[in-house]
C-alpha cells in the first residue's frame, strides 16, 4: 500500500512510498483511510525539527488527523463495516503515571507517552490503517467531507474544558470570548464559543481570503488591530489563545476583564525577546483574580466532546474551513503552504 513517510530529524525525506498491508492485531480494527490532515506539527516534523520513528525503524507514517472507514471489525468491538472513524492520536506509556493510568493521557507527568504519526507510533496516513478499537471514535456519516477535522476540535474542546473547570472556583457566567489566531485551532475554538452562546470576537492580522467571513458565519466579530487596542475594547472574560506569539500572549494576560481566564493553545517559539512590566502584570493577575493556563493535547473525552460538536455544527461551514485537498502522490504540496490556506487535507 502506499504511505507517506520521512525519517524523523532529517529535513527533505518526506515521500510517498510503498509499505507493507497492516496486519490487525487481536482485537483491533482494520481501516481503509480516507483523509488526512495537515497541521504545523506534520510540517515541523518534515522539516526534520523533531518525531520519532516507531523503535527498531528509521521512517515513520506520519499524519494524525485522521479520518477513515472501517473495513473489518471484531465482532465484541463496538464498531461495524462501513463506520466512519477517527484514531486517537496519543498512547499512555506502558507504565504509566497517575494521570496517564486515570484515563488523563493528554496531562502525562513524564513524558513516556507515544503518539502516532508523531512519537514512536505510525501514523494515519497511509491507504489502510490498524486501530485499537478503545482508540477510535465514531462519528456522524454526514462529517465524511470534514471528519478529519475532529483531532483539532479535540483540543479546543479540552481548552474549554479548563476554562470552565477554572471558573467554576467561584461564581461565572461569561459573555465574551475572544479567541487570538484564525487558523483552525482558533476558528474551531471561536465555533464552541458560539454553541455556548458567547459573544465570540476573533483577532488576526489577515484581512482579506475567507476568515472575515466565516467569522462573520458565526455571529462574531473580526479584528485585525493591534493587540493591546483590540483587548481594551473587548474586555474578554475568556481568551483562548492560537497564535503562540508572545506579544499577543502578553497582551490577552493583561487584558481580560476581572476574574478573566487565559488558555494558552499556541506553542511560541523560543529565543525571541519581548519587553514586560512583569510587576503591572502580576497586579492584574492578582487583584483581579485572573487565571492563565496551558493546554496541550487530549483524551478520549475531549475526543467524544468534539464529535459531538462537530455533529452540531453546520456542515457548510466546516467545509469552507477546508481550503486545499490534495490526492495522496500529490502530498509535497500539502506542506508548501499558501496565502489562502486555512485546512490543507491529504485525500488518501
Amino acid at each position: 500500500m502506499r504511505a507517506l513517510t520521512l525519517t524523523p530529524g532529517q529535513a527533505g525525506t518526506l515521500a510517498v512510498t510503498d509499505e507493507p498491508e497492516p496486519e490487525p492485531a487481536d482485537g483491533e480494527l482494520l481501516v481503509e483511510g480516507l483523509s488526512l490532515g495537515v497541521c504545523g506539527t506534520d510540517r515541523e516534523i518534515a522539516a526534520g525539527e523533531y518525531g520519532w520513528a516507531p523503535p527498531g525503524r528509521q521512517r515513520l507514517v506520519l499524519g494524525h488527523e485522521s479520518l477513515g472507514r472501517v473495513l473489518q471489525a471484531p465482532q465484541d468491538s463496538g464498531f461495524t463495516a462501513g463506520d466512519l472513524v477517527v484514531g486517537v492520536v496519543r498512547r499512555p506509556d506502558p507504565e504509566p503515571c497517575g494521570a496517564c493510568a486515570h484515563g488523563q493521557f493528554d496531562m502525562c507527568r513524564n513524558g513516556r507517552y507515544t503518539e502516532r504519526g508523531i512519537k514512536e507510533i505510525d501514523g494515519y496516513g497511509s491507504e489502510r490503517w490498524c486501530v485499537e478499537p478503545h482508540y477510535a471514535v465514531r462519528l456522524d456519516p454526514a462529517l465524511r467531507e470534514v471528519g478529519m477535522l475532529l483531532e483539532p476540535t479535540t483540543v479546543v474542546a479540552k481548552a474549554w474544558e479548563q476554562v470552565e473547570k477554572i471558573g467554576a472556583r467561584a461564581w461565572f457566567e461569561p459573555q465574551r470570548v475572544l479567541v487570538t489566531g484564525a487558523g483552525p485551532i482558533g476558528l474551531l475554538a471561536a465555533l464552541l464559543g458560539e454553541q455556548r452562546g458567547l459573544d465570540v470576537h476573533v483577532l488576526d492580522r489577515v484581512t482579506g481570503g475567507a476568515k472575515p467571513g466565516l467569522v462573520a458565519e458565526l455571529g462574531g466579530t473580526y479584528h485585525s488591530d493591534a493587540p493591546d487596542d483590540v483587548m481594551e475594547r473587548v474586555r474578554p472574560d475568556v481568551v483562548i489563545e492560537a497564535t503562540g506569539a508572545s506579544s499577543v500572549v502578553l497582551a490577552a494576560m493583561a487584558g481580560t476583564a476581572p476574574y478573566g481566564i487565559v488558555c494558552l493553545t499556541g506553542v511560541s517559539s523560543a529565543g525571541r525577546s519581548v519587553s514586560l512590566d512583569a510587576g503591572a502584570l502580576n497586579r492584574e493577575i492578582v487583584l483581579e483574580n485572573d487565571a492563565v493556563v496551558g493546554s496541550v493535547n487530549a483524551n478520549l473525552s475531549h475526543y467524544q466532546a468534539a464529535a459531538e460538536a462537530l455533529a452540531r455544527a453546520d456542515l457548510g461551514w466546516l467545509r469552507r474551513l477546508i481550503t486545499r485537498r490534495v490526492p495522496l502522490e500529490r502530498a509535497a504540496e500539502a506542506f508548501a503552504a499558501e496565502d489562502e490556506d486555512i485546512k490543507v487535507v491529504i485525500d488518501l
